[in-house]
Order: C-alpha cells, then structure tokens, then sequence
C-alpha cells in the first residue's frame, strides 16, 4: 500500500518531543534529518543528538485523516507558531530489499572484486570475494577499506601470511586468501566482528585457512609477512609498538583509517622500524601508510 510522509521543520530543543507527537498521532515511524545535512556522529550511551534546524518525519499509511493530524498538531505548545510542514505521497516498495539497490560488484586494483551475493559476478576470470553487509564493519564501500584493498591486489601474497589487525567483517583477510595468501590470521576486539570473519571465510571456501583471535589471545611467537591495520589514527599511534611486533623484518605493514590530518602522527610512530612509503594513498579525505619493516 502506498504511504504518506509528514515533515515538519523544527529546532533541534523540539525535534525530540515532535517526534513523540508524531508518533502518537499514528506515524508508524519517524526519521531525524537535518535540513542543512550536517553530519551528526554517533552520541554518547543516554544521549540523543539532534540537529540546531531539523526536519522530522512521519510516516503514516494511507488511510490515515492527515487533517485531523495537521489539526492536532497545530494545537501544540510544542511547535508554537512555527508550524512548516508538507505531505508527500511516497509509493510502496519492497523496502526490506530496497536497501540492497545501494550495494553493487567494485573493483579493486587489477584483479579484485567485492561482490553482494545478490548480484551477478562481472568478471568469473578475476579475484572475487563474495560479501553482504552485516554488523561488522568492512563492505568495500568505506574509502579506508577501499585503500587497503587496492593495496593488497597490489602485492604478490603468493605464499605468504597476513595479520588483519581489527578485521570487522573478515574483508581484508580473506582478500589476501583469494589473492594467494597461504594463511590469514583475523584479531578483533569484537566477538560480533569475529563471528562475521568466520561465516564470510566460509562462504568464500577459505575457512580453513583463516584463524581469528580476541586481542591478546593469538600466539605470542606469531609474526607475519603481510600486516594490515584499517581501524582509526589513536588505536595506530596507540597499538603501534604491538602492530610493529607482528610483521616479520622485510615484511609489509599497511596503515588506514585515519584522515589526511592525522597521518603524520601516525608515521612519526612506526617510522624508526619502518621504511614507510613517502608519498601517502589517498581516496577522498581519507589515506592510506604503508612500509617494509627494516
């Protein structure tokens, strides 16, 4: 059936209760955008963050009296004598499939795809790694993700180990298996994360040569030829002595998930044991370390 959208522009100190009356008032559910599209980052437990100018939106099916909702509305002290609003007609859909529309097969390098299950593969020639969105992070779509990945395609891995320091979904793991990894070790501090490493490994045919760990629990005499780290600039500087333990002496490290602003940093860090590339990899405001251990 179709349905019927009400926004009403607010300020932020009433966005909150606007979105109980609509609520109330029979949305089945409501939205918070706001309406100069400023980020909003995640809030702290208990927080709810809304926006200085923000649209709220209620959704209602068809058969609601959208008057009576206008008329109730108008009566609140809530939204005072700014009362803005429009009603929009918004046309039925499979909306538990709609979101898939925004996941599609991409390239990576030369010889690596990223490819939803629900979508044909584009080249059955090339490196295809078989992954859908989950809980944990690492789709291909986030630019550090994506810098990695062309980073590994880059490397002959034939043979070689590699470490996925904070591996989310598994993506960057099992990448190197399917490009010629002999074994890949997953660490991440969450059970979720891990949990997705393993049924993607599966679901690629590299289960058996994938072993994931819990920070701390893998072995303390492991050390890799190939160690890639993709999670934020802090943890780096933070982790960076442990990072730089893991990676065998000629071995590669590559660094991402921290912002162009941040790299420096993160390089004055790692490079007394690194050679570290001079010239940084970059995709969007975001950028990519790497270097051979000395």
């Amino acid at each position: 059936m179709p349905w019927i959208q009400l926004t009403v522009n607010t300020c932020g100190d009433n966005a909150e209760k606007l979105g109980e009356l609509l609520t109330a008032s029979g949305a089945v559910s409501v939205t918070f955008q706001d309406t100069f599209d400023n980020p909003v980052f995640e809030p702290l437990p208990g927080e709810t963050r809304l926006w200085g100018d923000t649209a709220v939106t209620g959704l209602y099916d068809s058969g609601t009296q959208m008057a009576d909702v206008i008329r109730h509305l108008e009566s609140s002290p809530q939204l005072g004598n700014h009362f803005f609003h429009r009603l929009t007609e918004l046309e039925d859909k499979q909306w538990e499939r709609e979101w898939m529309n925004n996941f599609h097969p991409m390239r990576f390098g030369q010889r690596l795809w990223i490819c939803p299950s629900w979508c044909d593969v584009p080249d059955p020639g090339a490196v295809n790694v078989m992954l859908d969105p989950g809980l944990a992070f690492g789709t291909g779509t986030h630019p550090s993700t994506a810098l990695c990945l062309a980073w590994l395609d880059g490397l002959d891995l034939a043979e070689k180990t590699v470490i996925d320091f904070g591996c989310g979904s598994g993506i960057l793991a099992i990448a190197a298996l399917k490009l010629g990894a002999a074994m890949a070790v997953g660490i991440d501090i969450d059970s979720q994360a891990l949990q997705a490493s393993r049924d993607n490994a599966q679901r690629n045919g590299v289960s058996e040569q994938l072993t994931l760990y819990m920070p701390g629990d893998q072995p303390t005499d492991f050390i890799a030829d190939v160690v890639v780290a993709n999670i934020l600039a802090g943890p780096l500087r933070d982790l960076a002595r442990s990072i730089g333990a893991l990676t065998k002496k000629g071995g590669h490290l590559c660094l991402s998930g921290l912002l162009r602003d941040q790299a420096t940093g993160v390089i004055q860090c790692y490079n007394e044991e690194f050679t570290l590339v001079p010239v940084l990899q970059q995709k969007e405001e975001w950028c990519q370390i790497s270097g051979v251990k000395n």
